[in-house]
């Protein structure tokens, strides 16, 4: 009887730790996501990482964030930093749809599976991520192209509008402009007469703004914005300009964040095309899925609506972002 008891202990003692817990034990260890945000360059996306990091809290999800300020070469640098610390699942927002295949395909090779949320890539294997969460943009332009068909439907003369796009190269920022030329372009009225970036901020959207005013002037008839921000900071230059936002010039944005319909309230913004940045529930449930074997859409496409000033201050109590 000693002698069986001197063999337990000496092959406990050189029994590795994980033999020795119960497989419930292991059951409870927690899934760590690795998350590459785009920055902090607007109310959306302020919204979106707080909806991610309460979401991750709350599924008991090790969240391991990084905030790539805006730069691919930084969210790249991200992206390989969650490779080499082995995490479970890799999900980011990309900055810009271009030049990721070569750091998908590690991310492959180790096999950790990728999330996208909020924006695309574009690769020619989608093998190299498992899902796309997000609004459908190229919609979201329709969406403002349509409201602004109809809001004009009526106007005999020339419909010149201004463009404030997003960040160049980012899927928002493409598919926001196809989706609206695409409903605008069946009525010869409607001309973008100028068209530049204001890369999704409040600051260059109002210096963007300064430009087109200086140079159109009481030519321009609509300011459409591809988010809330950029509408914002152009409100103010069109007001320092002396004109009368939403009245002298038609303004359309996208987001539906709070500051647009507190601008809408006030009368100074017409309309904003839904875009929800609360991805973090279904994120972190399509992680789970992904890390049980469960089968999950290659595409997920979140529900959103459409807000004209008329029914802002019915709205804006319900805004969670």
């Amino acid at each position: 009887m000693r002698f069986n008891r001197r063999i337990l202990t000496i092959a406990l003692a050189c029994a590795p730790l994980g033999a020795l817990l119960p497989a419930s034990a292991w059951a409870q260890k927690p899934l760590v996501m690795g998350f590459s945000q785009v920055g902090a360059e607007s109310e959306w996306r302020t919204a979106n990482t707080e909806s991610i990091k309460s979401a991750a809290k709350e599924a008991g999800i090790e969240l391991k964030f990084s905030d790539a300020q805006q730069k691919q070469e930084n969210q790249i640098k991200a992206i390989r930093s969650f490779i080499a610390q082995k995490v479970d699942v890799i999900a980011f927002s990309p900055v810009v749809e271009s030049g990721w295949e070569p750091v998908l395909r590690e991310a492959k090779a180790a096999k950790i599976p990728v999330i996208l949320t909020d924006r695309a890539v574009n690769v020619k294997d989608t093998s190299l991520y498992v899902t796309f969460i997000g609004s459908d943009f190229v919609e979201e332009g329709r969406k403002a192209g349509r409201w602004l068909v109809e809001k004009m439907k009526n106007e005999k003369g020339a419909v010149n509008i201004v463009e404030l796009q997003g960040t160049v190269g980012s899927a928002p920022a493409i598919d926001r402009k196809k989706g609206f030329e695409e409903i605008i372009k069946a009525d010869p009225k409607f001309k973008i007469i100028r068209s530049q970036t204001g890369d999704f901020t409040r600051a260059k959207g109002k210096e963007v703004m300064e430009a087109f005013l200086k140079a159109e002037g009481k030519k321009i008839n609509v300011l459409y914005a591809h988010n809330d921000d950029m509408a914002i900071g152009a409100i103010q230059a069109i007001e320092e300009a002396g004109l009368k936002p939403a009245k002298d010039i038609i303004i359309i944005s996208i987001d539906a964040v709070k500051g647009a319909f507190e601008a809408m309230i006030a009368g100074k913004l017409n309309v904003s095309v839904e875009c929800s940045p609360l991805l973090g529930p279904q994120l972190m449930a399509a992680a789970k899925d992904i890390k049980a074997g469960k089968p999950v859409q290659k595409r997920i496409v979140t529900e959103e609506g459409i807000f004209p000033m008329e029914i802002a201050a019915r709205e804006f109590p319900k805004r969670k972002y």
